[in-house]
């Protein structure tokens, strides 16, 4: 663990307060959880990501999925891919997002894109390709992304319905 030099005192409810630049730095906004660990004489803060729970399970969601639809498809919490399949998974998997997608998931967006179109999901890296994009909706607010890709043809309604209940799928199971 690398030291940043800063030191804070506990107000008197317990509070501390974390640097601006460590919270831009870190990507750390008004109203994101963190995760607290502790360790021997040590605390240390995360970013939780309540689809870290579903991180198995999204791997083999998304591979039954592309084995049926032959068409890539990325799965994002907000920050990080967190499954993948077809030819992007090696480059995509826990890379972080790209501030588009970021966007995206802000608005709560659905984007289907049926002609070819530069699209960046990964920081520095942009695919051509027909898309849609389906936010993951949990308890009303927008928690992550399902993506689907094709480098051949078209996105048709069969994958912007696939990528819909998907990403209800995993809304609904993480509020459960």
């Amino acid at each position: 663990m690398e030291t940043t030099g800063v030191v804070r005192r506990i107000d008197d409810l317990g509070r501390i307060v974390i640097p601006k630049e460590i919270r831009r730095t870190l990507g750390i906004k008004d109203g994101t959880s963190l995760e607290i660990f502790v360790e021997k004489d040590m605390v240390a803060l995360k970013k939780h990501s309540s689809m870290n729970n579903l991180l198995h399970f999204a791997e083999v969601y998304v591979d039954s999925i592309y084995n049926a639809l032959k068409k890539d498809i990325v799965v994002t919490d907000r920050d990080n891919v967190i499954a993948s399949a077809g030819s992007l998974k090696k480059e995509y998997l826990s890379k972080p997002i790209s501030s588009y997608l970021e966007s995206c998931i802000d608005k709560s967006s659905n984007i289907i894109e049926e002609e070819f179109k530069n699209i960046s999901i990964i920081e520095g890296k942009s695919e051509n390709c027909s898309y849609v994009i389906s936010s993951i909706i949990s308890n009303g607010e927008a928690i992550g992304s399902v993506i689907i890709l094709s480098f051949n043809d078209e996105i048709g309604d069969l994958e912007a319905k696939t990528a819909q209940i998907a990403s209800q799928f995993f809304g609904k199971h993480i509020e459960e």
